[in-house]
């Protein structure tokens, strides 16, 4: 985060600015997010003392600091970005004057001659994209894994004679390349360890699939004491599985919300999220990421106005957000989402794909994470293909809603059951994070981070892998800003993006890393805006500290070779310097 007089206080301590930088209405608050305080000692004579409050712009406390931090895009690497577009532009076009005239063979999907009066098949424009940009750069994904991809992996090595428009497999491996891509978050996709023995009694006495829906003869046992295991975990009456977690979510908003209802969706929602918004022909409006007051100016909107032409009032209102937005890494506002709800009569639909497992003292997500009731979110979703390393999604609550989203939901009625190794998988790493199996992971323990426990809270019971996560999340995203990158994000997400800016940086730097032995998630133009592209780091509790500190010196290394040191904070040196034990004391600060 950028220090500047206006966000640093007199005794040292950051504050979160109220404008950050390009997007200066980001977090939606009319005031700073923190209320720092002098010490007392200074004014009243008492023993020094620092307090440190988080406050809404409601006057809701926050149990724990919210640091999240959108350093201003520099105006050089913003020119050069729109410059770098403009030129891949013009050239794209040329190239697409010879391909038009056969100068160029085009290998992309067209239409054949013979139909060129039907109505199209392909959009031309939209393809301009992938055929002239993306085409180059294409060899940084969908990079075959030969092996299990936990915090190292094996990639099948691979190149192209016709500039990526086709790859060969060259046969030769690329041996334990450190994964920072994948939502390994508590280190579970692994082939041994409980869960994997787990599995395979399941599948010796179940078998891999069920061939049939739950409502006919796919419901098994494993099935039932998966639902009671995550309605347990989360702290609600109820739960139930699908298959798929896409599917989750495009399935079960049209049976919540439909004509007459109004479904208020943040603008960085997932895309599980909109098709389920617009499949459920409910009205959609659309505020700004995480803005309090944008949320709220549309909700007093609606409740005055009304629907459009006839002027009644809303059915329902469903608000639709996500606990980490992948892209951001930022966490949802959540104390203050459910004061507006309760404020306005509406209902909150709750996405923790990324947060479950992954936040938390717990574990148990964002509402755990700033200790919340909850009962408090009409409808929590989430996954089960990131912190639990197995597949499919749920949806938990009070028990009318199960019941009648098992009767009312296409994903419920129609789709296949969860195969039995997924459902054990699941299970075990479930039972594991609850502390319910003794397990611990392997490797050295840090200190742990200072982080006050929720209220009401009593002595937690928790599977080492969390607390790992949260330190490794901690220290990584410090260890990032301190070398001079552009870090987005909350400091305490495991998803940590960090700012490339230029299309040609994007991959450069993702190959740059992988000749390092280091595999990196490079994300650009339409993902993301067009110059706002990034890396994306997520850490795992599978990283030990020598692997956190071997890929921080590569990054650092390559970030100086490719120009990536955008922030205006101060950088350290980059060569490869080593990181004693003590470096990891700093996320205590």
């Amino acid at each position: 985060m950028t220090e500047s007089p206006s966000t640093k206080p007199a005794n040292g301590d950051v504050c979160q600015r109220v404008k950050n930088g390009l997007k200066p209405e980001r977090n939606g608050l009319a005031k700073s997010l923190y209320r720092c305080h002098e010490k007392k000692s200074k004014h009243h004579g008492q023993p020094e003392e620092e307090e440190v409050n988080a406050t809404s712009h409601h006057g809701l406390p926050y149990s724990r600091p919210f640091v999240e931090s959108y350093e201003q895009t520099p105006m050089l690497p913003a020119v050069f970005t729109y410059m770098s577009y403009g030129i891949l532009t013009i050239f794209g076009y040329l190239r697409d004057f010879l391909r038009y005239w056969k100068i160029e063979r085009c290998n992309i999907a067209g239409e054949k001659e013979e139909q060129r009066d039907f109505v199209p098949l392909y959009q031309d424009f939209e393809n301009f994209y992938t055929r002239n940009i993306y085409i180059r750069i294409r060899d940084n994904w969908n990079r075959p894994l030969c092996g299990v991809p936990g915090a190292t992996m094996d990639l099948l090595e691979r190149t192209s004679p016709d500039y990526n428009w086709t790859f060969v497999q060259s046969g030769r491996v690329l041996q334990d390349v450190i994964n920072l891509g994948s939502y390994n978050y508590l280190g579970f996709a692994e082939n041994k360890g409980s869960c994997a023995d787990a599995a395979a009694e399941i599948t010796k006495k179940y078998g891999v699939g069920v061939a049939s829906t739950r409502q006919e003869l796919g419901n098994l046992d494993r099935h039932e004491e998966l639902e009671k295991l995550v309605a347990r975990f989360l702290g609600v009456e109820s739960a139930m599985s699908f298959g798929m977690g896409f599917a989750t979510n495009s399935m079960n908003i049209p049976a919540l919300s439909g004509k007459g209802c109004l479904l208020l969706s943040d603008e960085l929602n997932h895309a599980s999220l909109v098709l389920g918004a617009r499949l459920s022909g409910s009205t959609i409006r659309v505020f700004k990421h995480n803005n309090m007051q944008s949320l709220e100016k549309l909700l007093r909107e609606a409740i005055v106005h009304g629907q459009p032409r006839t002027r009644r009032p809303w059915k329902k209102i469903l608000i639709v957000v996500e606990g980490i937005y992948s892209m951001e890494g930022s966490i949802v506002r959540l104390p203050e989402m459910i004061a507006l709800k309760k404020r306005y009569k509406a209902y909150l639909y709750l996405d923790e794909a990324h947060s479950i497992g992954a936040l938390g003292p717990r574990g148990r997500g964002v509402v755990d994470y700033f200790g919340l009731d909850p009962c408090d979110v009409d409808v929590m979703m989430g996954t089960f293909t990131k912190s639990f390393g197995a597949a499919g999604g749920y949806i938990a609550g009070k028990r009318e809603l199960i019941e009648y989203l098992r009767s009312h939901s296409h994903s419920a009625v129609y789709a296949s059951s969860m195969s039995p190794p997924v459902v054990e998988q699941i299970i075990t790493s479930m039972k594991c994070i609850m502390g319910e199996d003794g397990t611990t992971i392997e490797g050295k323990h840090y200190r742990e981070v200072k982080t006050p426990p929720p209220p009401r809270a009593a002595p937690l019971r928790c599977c080492d892998r969390v607390h790992q996560l949260a330190k490794n999340a901690v220290y990584f995203r410090r260890k990032l800003q301190k070398m001079g990158f552009i870090i987005y994000g909350n400091e305490d997400s495991p998803v940590v993006p960090m700012m490339l800016y230029m299309p040609a940086k994007i991959a450069a730097f993702s190959r740059e890393m992988l000749k390092r032995n280091i595999g990196v998630v490079g994300v650009g133009f339409p993902a993301t805006p067009i110059i706002e592209s990034r890396a994306r780091f997520c850490i795992s509790a599978a990283h030990t500290k020598d692997v956190l500190d071997r890929a921080l010196s590569v990054i650092s290394e390559v970030g100086d070779l490719v120009n990536l040191k955008y922030s205006r904070q101060k950088t350290q040196p980059s060569v490869a310097r080593s990181f004693d034990d003590n470096v990891f004391e700093d996320i205590d600060d």
